[in-house]
């Protein structure tokens, strides 16, 4: 019984830790990102939340943070990056490489 508490209390931490992170919304449409450009907290655990609202598959693509998540046309997913230095980093959509990329602004 004592275990089952304590497996109940880690996750209520684990969702009232989540629930805290500043979240910010991807949209990802055949080849189109909105937002393009997302301004974060430099310092800060950040999750990005993603949804493909296109019609065929998306790929949410960081060389720099080492993330990519596939996601097929009408689903959502997401990510959490570790806290970021100020800076700039990359990300695009794998399968639109020519037209979908997008920069995370970390201040």
């Amino acid at each position: 019984m004592r275990g089952l508490f304590s497996v109940g209390l880690f996750f209520v931490a684990a969702t009232s830790f989540a629930a805290d992170l500043p979240t910010f919304r991807l949209e990802m449409k055949d080849g189109v990102l909105n937002p393009a450009r997302i301004e974060v907290p430099a310092g800060r655990k950040i999750k990005i939340e993603i949804y493909n609202v296109g019609k065929s598959a998306a790929e949410f693509e960081s060389v720099q943070f080492r993330k990519e998540k596939v996601l097929g046309p009408g689903a959502q997913s997401f990510v959490v990056i570790a806290p970021l230095e100020p800076g700039e980093y990359k990300f695009f959509d794998d399968f639109h490489i020519d037209t979908a990329q997008g920069v995370i602004v970390a201040k």
